[in-house]
Formats: structure tokens, sequence, C-alpha cells
């Protein structure tokens, strides 16, 4: 089986699929990070592209180290790496569908055939903490009993005096009382210093499951300090695109939850040697997700077919102008999601639909 053609389509909100075909008639479908589709459509077509035409998908790990090492000055990490996970994801749907087998059984088999899900809710930097504890409130009522609050802050953006973080992470915690449990994302908005103390007061008056990239992404010292200082786990690892930053991540960042992003860090191929990585020492995964169609799929059965991810999975809620682009839709019960049990990824692209709302195709 070879490769032979390779296309992109980005759509308005900025998603990015990828599509492979094969000279037997098999295509598959990836998707990248939505940070700067025009940026990784670019980087797929010119910088990747011709790595792998010709290729079989078969051999996913020799095409994977091509498009790694040949452009290797434009990279490794961000655009080359996301770019590099649309078409890793595409190579694996082929391979499942050529073979007739779901992914997490290539990769091992499943220990799980559905992954707990948790509400992930971004600030807009509007809302005031009564509304943003209501919209918690209602995920609750669906039956979610783990939620996140994600800041959306960005590197040191929040050090200023009236930081909002703690009159929400308070108002959550009485709307939805003492047993569901909360995690904080600061989205690398604090100083060590600022980090350590929210963290601490967060723990004594609201109670923390976890606390998210506390810290700058490229600060692993500042990051080490916070995760010494507090009880609480630190998690992070969607800034982290390669099996070396990962290493860097667990030994000098000191995270105690690593977050691997898969259509970030380079699709499964490496998400697998991250897990084996973490399973080295002892961290749990639990992978970061916000894409709710391929992106979604893709960390199922990943997560299946990994022993170390066993805690909840992001879920930002339905998409429908995603949704729309496939002729079914992954399975949603009770808080949880089920591992597809169809060939390659599991789910059917509906072309017509994706061609008539793509902005770019390359």
């Amino acid at each position: 089986m070879k490769i032979t053609n390779m296309t992109t389509f980005l759509f308005p909100w900025g998603s990015l699929f990828i599509k492979l075909e094969t000279d037997e008639g098999i295509s598959g479908w990836g998707e990248c990070s939505p940070m700067g589709g025009h940026v990784l459509q670019a980087m797929a077509v010119h910088a990747l592209k011709p790595h792998i035409i010709g290729g079989n998908p078969f051999d996913v790990e020799v095409l994977w180290q091509k498009m790694l090492l040949a452009p290797y000055k434009l990279g490794p990490s961000g655009a080359q790496s996301e770019a590099m996970s649309g078409i890793d994801l595409a190579m694996w749907d082929i391979i499942g569908k050529a073979t007739n087998k779901p992914i997490y059984q290539l990769q091992g088999g499943r220990f799980r055939d559905r992954v707990n899900i948790y509400y992930s809710y971004g600030w807009d930097g509007k809302a005031t903490a009564d509304e943003v504890a209501r919209i918690m409130s209602s995920q609750v009522e669906k039956g979610f009993t783990v939620l996140k609050l994600r800041m959306n802050y960005g590197p040191l953006k929040g050090e200023i005096s009236n930081d909002p973080a703690v009159p929400m992470m308070k108002a959550i915690r009485a709307a939805v009382g003492d047993e569901v449990q909360i995690g904080f994302d600061a989205n690398n908005g604090y100083s060590a210093h600022k980090a350590i103390q929210i963290g601490r007061y967060l723990e004594e008056h609201v109670g923390l499951a976890w606390f998210e990239e506390p810290t700058p992404q490229y600060d692993y010292l500042a990051m080490a300090q916070v995760a010494d200082a507090l009880d609480t786990p630190v998690s992070a690892g969607e800034h982290e695109y390669t099996l070396w930053q990962f290493r860097d991540l667990i030994l000098q960042g000191k995270a105690d939850i690593i977050q691997p992003d898969l259509v970030k860090c380079g699709g499964i191929t490496e998400a697998k040697k991250i897990a084996a990585l973490c399973e080295a020492w002892s961290k749990p995964i639990v992978v970061h997700n916000t894409q709710p169609t391929i992106g979604t799929a893709a960390s199922l059965h990943f997560c299946a077919s990994v022993s170390n991810a066993m805690y909840h999975q992001e879920f930002t809620g339905h998409n429908d102008k995603l949704s729309a682009l496939f002729h079914n839709q992954l399975e949603i019960k009770d808080g949880y999601l089920f591992v597809p049990d169809g060939p390659g990824l599991g789910l059917e692209v509906n072309e017509k639909k994706v061609r008539e709302t793509a902005i770019s195709i390359m």
C-alpha cells in the first residue's frame, strides 16, 4: 500500500483536518491543533507532505521519523509537531480500516471500554463569578461529577490585583456542593510565588482536585516550586510536544499528572512513547483534549490502550459545526464517552460536507 495524496481542510473556526489517500482506495482522516490553522496547513503541505507521499502507511514509525527529522530546523516543537499529529492520526485510521480493526486493538488491546469525562469551562474574560457558577451547576445537573475552570490567562497574565479566580472558584464550590471534584487551570498565568499563594488558599477554602499549568510553560523551575509547595497535584503537558520535553516536564517540572494532547504531540505514535515514559516514572496520564470529534476519538483509543490513563478525560461540550461533518457520532452517556469499535478511528467523515464547509483546501 502506498500513500498517493494528502489533502488538508481548514474550517472557519480554525480546525484543520487531513485526509490521506492510498493506491488501494482506503483513505484516512486526522486532525491538527486548531491553534493557527493557516500556519499548520502550510507546514503540513509544504514541509511534511513530500516525506510521506509514496510511503506505506503501515510504516508509520518510519514515516513519522522522516517528518520529524527532515525539516527539523523548522521545529520540532509547536507547528511541526501539531501538523505531524494530523498526518499520524490519518495513517492509523488507514491501518485500522485496512485491517478492519479499531485503533485500540492495534495498540495492544483496551483496558477500558469507556472513559469518564469532566466538564471543562474556559472563562471568556467577561462572565461574573455567579454566572460561571450557574454554568458549572447546570453541568452537574447533567451528570458531571468532575469540573474544571480554565482562566485562559496566558503566561503571567494572572499577576493582577483583582484576580477573579478565587471568587469564581468559591462561587462554583458553593453552587455544586462538596461531593463534586473541581480542577483549576491557570493557563500558565502565575509566577511561582503567586501560584503557591493561590493554590494554598484554594486548597484550604475550596478544595482542589488538581492545579493545572500554574506557571509559564517554559519555566519548569517555577512549576517545580509549586509542585513542592502544594499538597494538590500539579498537572501539565498540553504545551509539550516531544518525548524529551515530557522527560524534562517530569524530571525538572515535577508535574504530578501528565497531559499529552494527541493533536499536538505528534499523534498516537508519539503519545504511546510518552505513556511508556510516564509508566516508568509512575505518573498518571490525563489527556488534554478540546477537539470533540477526531481529536476525541483518537484520545479515546489512546486512553483505552494505556494502563496509566486511568483518570478523567477533558470534555468541552458538543460542537454542532464539527458534528455536522460526520455521518456518525461518538457515544456519550451518564458522564462517559465510549471507545469506538469501528475500524480505524471509528468515525465516518461526510466529505461532501467537509468540502462545502472548508475555507481553504490544499
